[in-house]
């Protein structure tokens, strides 16, 4: 299959601390591979999970069958069903045995908008195609069979960028009100004016 884009980034990138990772990701492309095609996109936010502290992590739980890919080595994928209909993807960062992810919450489509517009049924412009974790992870064809996987070789990994991303934004993490004090910690990570960012603030 012809490829485009940059270099795959190594092991390297992700065994670093989850906060570094997490606002580093922003402006990196993330790929799927799959038998229908290649599809891939800028990452324009994400949230890093510090677990197992974070009661905002999955992690907070301890070691069980879901959590043990995030207690495992970094840059492998942690991949769970969000509100029992959509899959999210977790990049496993840090050191094995230290439970830390960073959430991707939104890309920017580069590469195979016409797949990924089909798998989302909207249009190849349509915000709607992946301003969502949810939405990003069907639009790339990740389910559930890509938990584990390790994102230094094979089908789904994270390359350099195609160009420079823009001027970073920082906020709460969303939807983890549960969480308490761990709640207002800043470690949501967007490009200020990207039209693909989930939520307000996106400026």
């Amino acid at each position: 299959m012809a490829r485009a884009g940059g270099r795959r980034l190594s092991r390297a990138f992700y065994a670093r601390p989850v906060l570094r990772v997490a606002r580093e990701c922003i402006g990196m492309v993330l790929v799927h591979r799959s038998a229908e095609g290649e599809a891939a996109g800028r990452i324009v936010e994400a949230e890093a999970y510090r677990g197992p502290a974070d009661q905002a992590a999955h992690s907070a739980r301890g070691l069980t069958r879901r959590t043990a890919a995030m207690f495992g080595p970094p840059g492998h994928a942690y991949v769970y069903l969000l509100y029992g209909t959509s899959w999210a993807l977790n990049l496993v960062v840090a050191t094995e045995g230290e439970p830390h992810a960073v959430l991707i919450r939104a890309i920017e489509p580069l590469r195979g908008l016409e797949l990924m517009a089909r798998r989302r049924s909207r249009g190849p412009d349509a915000r709607e195609l992946s301003n969502g974790p949810g939405k990003l992870t069907e639009a790339l064809g990740i389910t559930g069979a890509d938990y584990g996987r390790d994102l230094c070789r094979g089908r789904l990994f994270l390359e350099e960028p195609e160009r420079p991303r823009g001027p970073i934004g920082r906020s709460p993490r969303i939807n983890v009100d549960y969480a308490g004090a761990w709640a207002a910690k800043p470690w949501r990570f967007y490009e200020r004016g990207n039209r693909y960012v989930s939520v307000a603030p996106r400026d």
